[in-house]
Protein backbone atom coordinates (compact mmCIF):
# COMPACT_ATOMS: atom_id res chain seq x y z
CA UNK A 1 0.00 0.00 0.00
CA UNK A 2 1.19 3.47 -0.86
CA UNK A 3 0.94 6.37 1.58
CA UNK A 4 -0.50 9.32 -0.25
CA UNK A 5 -1.03 12.83 1.06
CA UNK A 6 -3.43 15.21 -0.62
CA UNK A 7 -4.18 18.90 -0.31
CA UNK A 8 -7.84 19.92 -0.64
CA UNK A 9 -9.07 23.46 -1.08
CA UNK A 10 -12.29 25.23 -2.00
CA UNK A 11 -13.65 28.76 -1.97
CA UNK A 12 -16.99 28.19 -3.74
CA UNK A 13 -19.64 26.45 -1.61
CA UNK A 14 -16.60 25.35 0.34
CA UNK A 15 -18.22 23.29 3.10
CA UNK A 16 -20.45 21.41 0.65
CA UNK A 17 -17.63 20.72 -1.80
CA UNK A 18 -15.08 19.69 0.82
CA UNK A 19 -17.61 17.40 2.53
CA UNK A 20 -18.58 15.80 -0.78
CA UNK A 21 -14.92 15.22 -1.65
CA UNK A 22 -14.21 13.67 1.76
CA UNK A 23 -17.19 11.33 1.37
CA UNK A 24 -15.91 10.24 -2.04
CA UNK A 25 -12.38 9.74 -0.76
CA UNK A 26 -13.65 7.63 2.13
CA UNK A 27 -15.86 5.60 -0.21
CA UNK A 28 -12.98 4.96 -2.63
CA UNK A 29 -10.07 4.51 -0.21
CA UNK A 30 -11.62 3.45 3.09
CA UNK A 31 -10.02 4.95 6.16
CA UNK A 32 -8.75 8.49 5.66
CA UNK A 33 -6.91 10.79 8.04
CA UNK A 34 -7.75 14.49 8.04
CA UNK A 35 -5.86 17.53 9.23
CA UNK A 36 -7.76 20.36 10.82
CA UNK A 37 -9.51 22.58 8.27
CA UNK A 38 -8.13 26.09 7.94
CA UNK A 39 -9.83 29.14 6.53
CA UNK A 40 -7.32 31.27 4.65
CA UNK A 41 -7.30 34.29 2.41
CA UNK A 42 -7.11 33.73 -1.33
CA UNK A 43 -3.49 33.86 -2.53
CA UNK A 44 -2.52 35.46 -5.82
CA UNK A 45 -5.96 36.93 -6.59
CA UNK A 46 -8.93 38.65 -4.97
CA UNK A 47 -11.50 36.02 -4.09
CA UNK A 48 -13.48 34.45 -1.30
CA UNK A 49 -11.63 32.84 1.58
CA UNK A 50 -10.62 29.22 1.12
CA UNK A 51 -11.04 26.14 3.26
CA UNK A 52 -7.83 24.07 3.11
CA UNK A 53 -6.84 20.76 4.63
CA UNK A 54 -4.58 17.77 4.10
CA UNK A 55 -5.79 14.19 3.78
CA UNK A 56 -3.87 10.93 4.08
CA UNK A 57 -5.06 7.94 2.05
CA UNK A 58 -3.58 4.49 1.45
CA UNK A 59 -3.90 2.77 -1.90
CA UNK A 60 -2.29 0.13 -4.04
CA UNK A 61 -3.11 2.21 -7.12
CA UNK A 62 -0.47 3.79 -9.29
CA UNK A 63 0.11 7.51 -9.16
CA UNK A 64 -1.60 7.82 -12.56
CA UNK A 65 -4.71 6.07 -11.27
CA UNK A 66 -4.84 8.20 -8.12
CA UNK A 67 -4.35 11.36 -10.18
CA UNK A 68 -7.24 10.42 -12.48
CA UNK A 69 -9.49 9.69 -9.50
CA UNK A 70 -8.72 13.11 -7.99
CA UNK A 71 -9.58 14.80 -11.31
CA UNK A 72 -12.89 12.92 -11.43
CA UNK A 73 -13.76 14.02 -7.89
CA UNK A 74 -12.94 17.64 -8.79
CA UNK A 75 -15.06 17.39 -11.93
CA UNK A 76 -18.00 15.91 -10.00
CA UNK A 77 -17.92 19.01 -7.78
CA UNK A 78 -18.13 21.30 -10.79
CA UNK A 79 -14.45 22.17 -11.16
CA UNK A 80 -13.85 24.42 -14.16
CA UNK A 81 -10.26 24.34 -15.29
CA UNK A 82 -8.98 27.74 -16.37
CA UNK A 83 -5.69 28.86 -17.80
CA UNK A 84 -5.01 31.18 -14.85
CA UNK A 85 -3.30 29.42 -11.97
CA UNK A 86 -4.96 31.53 -9.29
CA UNK A 87 -8.75 31.66 -9.41
CA UNK A 88 -11.91 30.73 -7.56
CA UNK A 89 -12.63 27.02 -7.50
CA UNK A 90 -15.24 24.62 -6.29
CA UNK A 91 -12.59 22.04 -5.45
CA UNK A 92 -8.87 21.62 -5.87
CA UNK A 93 -7.17 18.34 -4.99
CA UNK A 94 -3.40 18.07 -5.34
CA UNK A 95 -1.24 15.05 -4.67
CA UNK A 96 1.41 16.34 -2.28
CA UNK A 97 3.27 13.11 -1.52
CA UNK A 98 3.21 9.60 -2.95
CA UNK A 99 5.33 7.59 -0.51
CA UNK A 100 8.78 9.17 -0.73
CA UNK A 101 8.79 9.30 -4.52
CA UNK A 102 10.34 12.21 -6.35
CA UNK A 103 8.72 12.86 -9.71
CA UNK A 104 8.94 16.18 -11.53
CA UNK A 105 8.01 15.09 -15.05
CA UNK A 106 5.06 13.92 -17.12
CA UNK A 107 2.83 16.55 -15.53
CA UNK A 108 3.63 15.52 -11.96
CA UNK A 109 5.20 17.58 -9.21
CA UNK A 110 5.89 15.21 -6.32
CA UNK A 111 6.68 16.21 -3.69
CA UNK A 112 4.56 19.20 -4.62
CA UNK A 113 6.51 22.47 -4.66
CA UNK A 114 3.61 24.27 -2.95
CA UNK A 115 4.44 22.40 0.27
CA UNK A 116 7.28 24.79 1.01
CA UNK A 117 5.72 27.78 -0.75
CA UNK A 118 2.30 28.17 0.89
CA UNK A 119 1.31 28.03 4.55
CA UNK A 120 -2.14 26.73 3.61
CA UNK A 121 -0.48 23.61 2.17
CA UNK A 122 2.35 23.10 4.67
CA UNK A 123 0.49 23.65 7.96
CA UNK A 124 -2.22 21.00 7.37
CA UNK A 125 0.42 18.56 6.08
CA UNK A 126 2.60 19.17 9.13
CA UNK A 127 -0.46 18.55 11.33
CA UNK A 128 -0.87 14.96 10.06
CA UNK A 129 2.61 14.10 8.78
CA UNK A 130 4.88 16.26 10.91
CA UNK A 131 7.44 13.53 11.53
CA UNK A 132 7.77 12.53 7.88
CA UNK A 133 10.86 13.74 6.08
CA UNK A 134 10.64 15.74 2.88
CA UNK A 135 12.35 13.45 0.33
CA UNK A 136 14.30 16.27 -1.33
CA UNK A 137 15.07 18.55 1.60
CA UNK A 138 15.77 15.88 4.26
CA UNK A 139 13.87 17.78 6.93
CA UNK A 140 10.58 17.02 8.66
CA UNK A 141 7.38 18.83 7.79
CA UNK A 142 7.16 19.99 11.40
CA UNK A 143 10.57 21.64 11.05
CA UNK A 144 9.57 23.19 7.73
CA UNK A 145 6.48 24.66 9.42
CA UNK A 146 8.47 25.91 12.42
CA UNK A 147 10.85 27.67 10.01
CA UNK A 148 8.11 29.05 7.73
CA UNK A 149 8.65 32.82 7.43
CA UNK A 150 5.71 35.07 8.38
CA UNK A 151 2.76 32.73 7.84
CA UNK A 152 -0.45 34.56 6.93
CA UNK A 153 -3.47 34.34 9.22
CA UNK A 154 -5.07 30.90 9.23
CA UNK A 155 -8.14 30.21 11.30
CA UNK A 156 -9.08 26.66 12.19
CA UNK A 157 -12.74 25.95 11.36
CA UNK A 158 -15.10 23.04 11.97
CA UNK A 159 -16.69 21.20 9.09
CA UNK A 160 -20.15 19.88 9.68
CA UNK A 161 -20.27 17.01 7.18
CA UNK A 162 -23.27 14.72 7.52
Amino acid sequence: MHNIYLSLGSNINKQQNICAALAQLQSQFGRITLSPVYETLAEGFNGNNFYNLAVHISSSQSIDEVYQQMRRIEDQQGRIRQSEKFNNRTLDIDILLYDDHILHAQGYDIPRAEITRYAFVLKPLADIAGDLIHPELSVTYSRLWADFPDPPPMQQVSLNCR
